[in-house]
């Protein structure tokens, strides 16, 4: 992993922080697509992990693309089929990497989120805002499209024709503004911010892991299947709950009355 995203863990939780503050933590022009990449990878493969919380260090969540280094696409020698793998082999693997995270994951808005940084609040499972938060699907402003799947995101959380709104006009919402949309589904003092985040992931964590991943796939799946063939596969998955050790240390506590062990699992 790069120097731009510090991974920290505290039992059944990670909490993913962007760490380039003094340029508003960015997604391109540094190594934060490759890092993501390798975090998901490595938390999709640690069965532990049943809570992701991902945040920004400093003053802004994130800022999206690095603006300055797009003066780079004046070059003549830079042709559009060129360009179109730069955002197939770059930021554009983010949102399949987060997005279908396996484990549940939480965005911890702390400041700014602009662009592809609203974008990618929006490929968590959950966005809590602090008061401070700020939202913009801001591509219009420097006449660009959202590349990063920003056009499947947002309407997806807030609706199409409020997203038609943000999009065509790049205009910025505050963190009201963001809970009164559903945007974020709460807002909370800047200072309490990351510990909120940790209260709600221990919460998620303190369920079982297989189930709570598997919970996660369909509702992922259930985007675009009928409901008939979303049934066929929660039929499957639910064969395969049944038969996990945390389903029946669940069904044991119930019966005598108990609190849960899974973590003795």
């Amino acid at each position: 992993m790069g120097d731009f995203l510090k991974l920290e863990r505290d039992g059944p939780v990670v909490t993913l922080t962007m760490n380039q503050p003094e340029a508003r933590n960015p997604l391109t022009g540094n190594s934060a697509v490759p890092d993501f990449l390798a975090a998901c990878q490595e938390i999709s493969a640690d069965m532990s992990v049943r809570a992701v919380i991902v945040t920004g260090a400093g003053s802004a969540f994130c800022s999206g693309g690095n603006v300055k280094d797009m003066r780079k696409y004046a070059d003549p020698s830079l042709t559009p089929i060129s360009i179109r793998e730069e955002y197939r082999r770059g930021i554009q693997r983010l949102p399949l990497a987060l997005y279908y995270l396996e484990v549940p994951t939480i965005a911890a808005v702390n400041g700014a989120a602009i662009g592809a940084g609203c974008d990618l609040a929006c490929m968590c499972d959950i966005r809590i805002a602090s008061e401070n938060a700020k939202f913009a699907e801001s591509f219009i402003k420097v006449g660009i499209v959202p590349g990063d799947g920003g056009a499947w995101l947002l309407p997806r959380v807030i609706g199409r024709s409020r997203a038609a709104e943000l999009s065509f006009t790049g205009d910025m919402l505050d963190a009201q503004q963001a809970l009164e949309c559903s945007l974020v589904s709460r807002v909370v003092p800047s200072e309490q911010l990351l510990d909120e985040a940790h209260k709600l992931a221990l919460r998620i964590a303190a369920n079982p892991g297989p189930t709570l991943r598997l919970t996660k796939r369909l509702l992922r799946e259930g985007e675009h299947l009928r409901l008939d063939s979303l049934l066929e596969l929660s039929a499957g998955f639910q064969a395969l709950a049944h038969k996990t050790p945390e389903h029946t240390e669940a069904v044991s506590a119930f019966v005598e009355k108990r609190p849960p062990r899974f973590d003795q699992l």
